[in-house]
């Protein structure tokens, strides 16, 4: 009897994963963190705000706006400061990036998150497939801009975001997770959303698990929109930003939420979104590994899925011009490339297959977003171009002959020895076969700004003066300069 209770009073005192990550995040100081991630996540936040930038007057986001104004409230000052200055952060308000006036935090961190995912080039963390940052830098902004915060503390809770939404997804299981559809994107991102406001609310360590619990029971985002060619994905991030910044605000108004929200045996998230997953990946290495440093940047303006894919072909197009006996073919002659090529097999793995080679969107794309979705489309556009911008993915530019006569021409299957190898390499091989018979493969492990092969600063930085230069031409270089001063900033700018 007494060994009996011993072991069960053992039981009651071991923490929960998620009890452990919260206290994490409740002690956690600028002071602390390892100065190569001081040194990071100014750079993870330019990085994302930029790309939002880049997608400022977005046609689809400024009509959700105009809806949400609706639900929401009017612009407090109907797009004007108020006269009497010095009171925004009092008053609770928040802008949105690119644009003037002010509004409610959480209908700015909507509008901003969907911004931030608009142009598919916000940032990923591979070990989770998450977009974590397009919803928690967001949310942290509106949250810290209305409550007046200085620029250290922002980076502070956006690396709480970052280690908690990571996690989260990885928790998960990134296959099991998504081959049961799920978004993991929005249905961790809420996680990181609710951690990187809740550090800024300076909310203890059991209002964070409460917070982080109801994150968790409104978890969601599904890949049905793929199948339908639909343009709500965006939407997922907002939902993320609002729902993650309601959840910190209700535990500090002393709503609770369940600390076993990951495991509990009826309604825990592990076997209700996944194969059972890793609960212990919530915590493990808590403060010696930061995954904020294990982030890949997008270099290519689509879903990352394909970047192997664009990889393969540029260096298929390399090959290809240096080649022909020694005599580079010409590039007025890449615009008959398609009808040179007889056809081209790409082997990857099995997400990326369902992901961006399933669907008709994928495999007959007509718009900007099946295109962005497309691994055949994405290859022939770096054929012919030998380059992967956001141009490529312009209308036009999808219905061009040559590039639906050379997509047609491509085809993908999902091969275990890739499968084998996700989520720690999104490789991929490509096989392509001329008319005349001549053969072209190459094969790539990890595609280009993976951790494995990351753009440099000096890259980092020219993508993003390219993004802000579309909000203030002229000022990008003095906008960058800011962002990668956060840290001396006692609020923070204007965007």
């Amino acid at each position: 009897m007494k060994k009996f209770e011993r072991g069960q009073k053992q039981k009651m005192e071991a923490k929960s994963e998620l009890r452990k990550l919260s206290e994490f995040i409740h002690d956690l100081t600028w002071e602390a963190l390892p100065e190569e991630v001081q040194k990071t996540v100014p750079l993870r936040v330019l990085d994302l705000v930029s790309v939002a930038a880049g997608a400022a007057h977005d046609p689809l986001v400024e009509q959700a706006k105009e809806a949400l104004s609706y639900l929401y409230g009017e612009n407090l000052w109907n797009g004007k400061e108020p006269e009497h200055g010095g009171k925004i952060e009092k008053l609770g308000c928040a802008h949105i990036w690119g644009q003037s006036g002010t509004y409610p935090p959480a209908m700015a961190a909507m509008v901003n998150a969907m911004l931030a995912h608009t142009l598919e080039l916000d940032d990923v963390h591979t070990a989770s497939k998450t977009h974590g940052s397009a919803s928690l830098i967001p949310a942290a902004w509106a949250c810290a801009e209305s409550l007046g915060k200085s620029g250290k503390e922002f980076l502070l809770a956006v690396v709480c975001g970052y280690e908690t939404v990571n996690r989260v997804g990885m928790a998960f299981g990134v296959s099991s997770h998504r081959n049961r559809g799920w978004h993991a994107t929005a249905t961790c991102g809420v996680f990181g959303c609710a951690a990187a406001c809740a550090k800024l609310l300076d909310l203890s360590a059991d209002q964070i698990i409460s917070a982080l619990g109801m994150a968790g029971t409104q978890s969601s985002g599904v890949w049905a929109f793929l199948g339908d060619g639909c343009n709500c994905k965006v939407l997922h991030t907002a939902r993320a930003a609002a729902d993650g910044m309601e959840a910190a605000f209700l535990a500090k108004a002393g709503m609770t939420g369940p600390e076993h929200i990951f495991d509990a045996r009826d309604g825990g998230l592990l076997t209700a979104m996944s194969d059972g997953g890793d609960i212990l990946k919530i915590s493990a290495g808590l403060g010696e590994v930061y995954e904020i440093l294990n982030m890949d940047m997008k270099p290519y303006p689509c879903c990352r899925s394909a970047h192997c894919a664009i990889d393969a072909a540029l260096e298929i197009r390399k090959s290809l011009l240096e080649g022909e006996k020694g005599n580079a073919i010409k590039q007025k002659l890449l615009e008959k490339l398609a009808d040179q090529i007889k056809k081209i097999q790409i082997e990857t793995y099995l997400v990326g297959y369902k992901q961006c080679a399933v669907s008709d969107g994928c495999l007959n794309p007509k718009t900007t977003l099946d295109a962005k979705f497309s691994t055949p489309y994405s290859a022939a556009v770096a054929l012919l171009y030998g380059k992967v911008t956001m141009r490529e993915f312009e209308t036009e530019v999808v219905a061009a002959q040559a590039v639906q006569k050379l997509l047609h021409k491509v085809e993908v299957m999902p091969v275990e020895r890739f499968t084998a190898q996700y989520p720690k390499h999104w490789g991929c091989s490509m096989k392509m076969t001329m008319q005349d018979g001549t053969v072209y493969e190459v094969e790539i492990t990890d595609p280009s700004g993976s951790v494995a092969l990351p753009l440099t600063r000096e890259q980092a930085v020219e993508k993003a003066e390219e993004f802000f230069r579309e909000i203030c031409p002229g000022e990008e270089k003095k906008l960058v300069d800011e962002m990668l001063k956060l840290e001396e900033k006692g609020v923070l700018p204007r965007i």
